[in-house]
């Protein structure tokens, strides 16, 4: 049998699939798909599905004969969010959401920090990233050792830490948080001054949202750190009606230029509650794809950039990854206990607030 691995471009992953799957595009298949491509009709063109629906078709058996769920992050394709994935969500959600699934094995349809995270949070069931190349330019940013480091340069001060980061940054922080909880985490943490990283833009917005002194490290996401406050002045001029909303890890000067500013699970929100005429995400852009395909009657405009490590995630390597259970993601012994804590530390204040 030949193999599919992460290089295998995807014309050649397919033919490789058709020897143990059907993958042509008929009216049973077209029938059963149809609810899936009604939602997402206005965002992948008619002339796609056909090579979409086959897959989307094997993967939703598949998953149930291995007994596989799919997580996946609001920053997957419509195809992929829509057509697969049993949960979806921000890092906070799908890490919550982790803790809660029953079958025996979690496919991520994310970046590798989040696999490692649901990896954590279940230590006892086989967790799959269909692509272990889907890294985090964020993540990449710092180093267990600089965590280190920055605690030994302030002695005492509670650690942090943004959940996208690895397992190894994990375990040397002291909790975690995401862009949604960042600043209640920091004000329930201990003392008058906290240490936030790796995002830079995050932890400088946050800042400005409590009283206490917020020390950064000068990491940033390559999807939110180019936006500038020019951008925005570009995006009004050009739709003069439109709501602008973006994600706390863009500078600070965008943040303050935009009419909403969010998680990603907050944006969404933003969007199906005051439901504006035209809307403008600034963030990435398979978010405004997948929330547009929810929320009728609201025009998307773009304004946004692409993951290059979320579109390593595609349906191919998907069906691979349940047919081979392949990639499997593990984490050194001696570093679940302490990254799991820090993620549990989190979630646990998260149940609590709400």
């Amino acid at each position: 049998m030949q193999l599919i691995n992460a290089t295998t471009p995807l014309e050649e992953a397919r033919a490789i699939l058709a020897e143990s799957f059907d993958l042509k595009f008929t009216k049973a298949v077209e029938r059963v798909t149809a609810r899936v491509y009604a939602k997402v009709k206005d965002r992948i063109p008619e002339i796609e599905w056909p090579f979409y629906a086959p897959l989307i078709l094997q993967i939703n058996r598949l998953k149930k004969e291995k007994d596989a769920v799919i997580l996946a992050h609001n920053y997957q394709a419509p195809q992929i969010y829509h057509g697969v994935a049993d949960i979806v969500g921000d890092s906070l959600q799908l890490a919550i959401e982790a803790t809660r699934v029953k079958p025996s094995v979690i496919v991520q349809c994310g970046v590798h920090f989040m696999a490692e995270t649901s990896k954590l949070l279940n230590p006892n069931k086989t967790v799959l990233i269909p692509d272990s190349r889907a890294g985090c330019s964020l993540a990449a940013s710092v180093t267990p050792e600089d965590v280190i480091a920055m605690k030994a340069q302030y002695p005492g001060v509670p650690v942090v830490t943004y959940v996208n980061t690895s397992a190894a940054v994990k375990a040397v922080s002291d909790v975690c948080c995401t862009s949604s909880n960042a600043a209640d985490i920091v004000d329930a943490v201990p003392g008058d001054t906290v240490i936030m990283l790796p995002d830079q833009f995050l932890a400088r917005n946050t800042a400005k949202k409590t009283s206490k002194k917020v020390i950064t490290w000068a990491g940033s996401c390559e999807v939110h750190e180019t936006f500038t406050a020019e951008d925005i002045a570009e995006l009004r001029h050009a739709y003069p009606t439109a709501k602008i909303i973006a994600h706390p890890e863009c500078p600070p000067e965008v943040i303050q230029a935009v009419d909403f500013s969010g998680s990603t699970a907050a944006m969404i929100d933003y969007v199906k509650s005051n439901r504006p005429p035209r809307v403008v995400m600034v963030t990435e852009c398979s978010m405004s794809d997948n929330v547009a395909a929810e929320a009728t009657g609201v025009e998307f405009l773009r304004g946004c950039n692409i993951c290059p490590h979320m579109k390593r995630i595609n349906l191919e390597n998907i069906l691979w990854s349940l047919h081979t259970m392949s990639e499997p993601v593990t984490v050194p012994e001696e570093l679940i206990a302490p990254a799991r804590a820090a993620v549990q530390r989190m979630i646990d204040y998260s149940r609590k607030r709400d």
